[in-house]
């Protein structure tokens, strides 16, 4: 959409300031853009090193899949996953902090002993999991954000800093053949006066 504006001097002094702005926010937001992208790769990198881990240890896990037939699958389960806010580059993202479990008492007796190792292995597992889920939510917040940091940046760099120097450049000329009419007008008239005098 095209800026609108009028032909005099407080539209080039409001116009110099909106130029002034985007021209010094430019520079922060392209860094802004450079860091989130950046941060998404990285998560990106994170995401991809812990799937690779989980599937590397569900992997070692077929082996003794029979096992965990004996398994008791009401022994313990994820009361809940706690996670905090931290900034990238100005951006709240969820950050893991602590899963609280909640686990059956059992007779250590009654089971066999490798249950408790199992418990242990399967809490490494299901971390693993609530810190993918967490980092797809990171990266998909700070996807976001770049998107629209980028948007932002091709608005001021393409647009709007062009259109008002333009602008800028389009009223001072108005201003200046406004001024140069009036000083040939006021030419003409003297001369007519002195030639009306001299008669």
């Amino acid at each position: 959409m095209a800026i609108t504006f009028q032909f005099n001097k407080i539209a080039i002094q409001y116009l110099q300031k909106q130029l002034k702005a985007r021209t010094a926010a430019l520079p922060t937001l392209k860094s802004k853009e450079s860091v989130l992208r950046m941060s998404v790769q990285k998560q990106k990198e994170k995401l991809a090193g812990l799937q690779k881990q989980y599937e590397a240890r569900l992997t070692e896990l077929q082996a003794d899949i029979r096992l965990w037939g004996e398994f008791p699958q009401d022994i313990f389960f994820i009361k809940q996953i706690i996670t905090q806010p931290v900034k990238i580059a100005g951006i709240a993202v969820p950050e893991l902090k602590e899963i609280i479990w909640d686990t059956r008492e059992f007779s250590k007796f009654n089971k066999p002993t490798w249950v408790t190792s199992g418990i242990r292995l399967l809490k490494e597992l299901a971390t693993a999991v609530a810190e993918m889920d967490v980092l797809v939510k990171d990266i998909e917040i700070l996807d976001k954000a770049r998107r629209k940091t980028t948007q932002k940046v091709n608005l001021y760099e393409k647009v709007q800093i062009p259109e008002f120097s333009s602008a800028i450049i389009k009223i001072k000329r108005y201003l200046e053949d406004v001024e140069n009419l009036e000083k040939a007008g006021q030419k003409i008239t003297k001369q007519r006066l002195a030639a009306g005098g001299a008669s």
